[in-house]
C-alpha cells in the first residue's frame, strides 16, 4: 500500500477529468451571455438609429412609418411582427403618451413616433431544462412636432 500511496501517475488525469467538464460548461455559459448581451446592443442600435432616421425625415403619415420599419428590419433582421412603428402624442404638460390626438382640445400637442422592436432568445441551456428563453423589449419614442392646439 505505501507504494500505491506514494505513486502520483495518473494524477493529472484524475483531475483533468474532474475540472474539465467544469470549465467547458462555464465557457459555453460566457459565450451565451455574450451572445445575450450582443442582441440586446444590436436592437438598442436599430432603435437608436430609428430615431435618428425619424429627426431627420419626420415619420408623419403611413408610408414613411413603413419605410422607417423597413429600415429596421433590414439592420436587424427582425420579422415583421416584432418591428412596430406607430404614433403616439402627449397633451400639454401630461406626461402619459396617447394614441389619439382629438382628445387634445388645448395646450401644446406634441407628436412622437414610437418604435418598438421585440426578439426572442433561447439559450443553450434551455434545451437541458435549465432557465427559459430570454425576451427584448426595447421602446423608443421620438418627439417630431409640437403644435399649438
Amino acid at each position: 500500500f505505501r507504494h500505491l500511496k506514494r505513486d502520483q501517475q495518473g494524477t493529472m488525469v484524475i483531475e483533468t477529468a474532474i475540472v474539465a467538464p467544469v470549465l467547458v460548461l462555464m465557457a459555453l455559459g460566457a459565450f451565451q451571455v455574450s451572445q445575450l448581451v450582443a442582441r440586446q446592443l444590436e436592437l438598442e442600435s436599430a432603435a437608436t438609429e430609428a430615431a435618428a432616421i425619424a429627426l431627420a425625415a419626420p415619420p408623419e403619415d403611413a408610408a414613411k412609418r413603413t419605410i422607417l420599419t423597413n429600415v429596421i428590419k433590414a439592420s436587424t433582421g427582425l420579422e415583421t411582427s416584432r418591428v412596430v412603428v406607430t404614433e403616439a402624442f402627449r397633451c400639454g404638460g401630461n406626461s402619459s403618451y396617447i394614441t389619439d390626438s382629438s382628445t387634445c382640445t388645448t395646450g401644446v400637442l406634441s407628436k412622437y413616433v414610437k418604435i418598438q422592436l421585440t426578439d426572442t432568445y433561447a439559450p443553450v441551456w434551455t434545451q437541458f431544462g435549465f432557465g427559459s428563453d430570454v425576451d427584448y423589449d426595447v421602446v423608443r419614442y421620438v418627439m417630431y412636432k409640437q403644435q399649438q392646439v
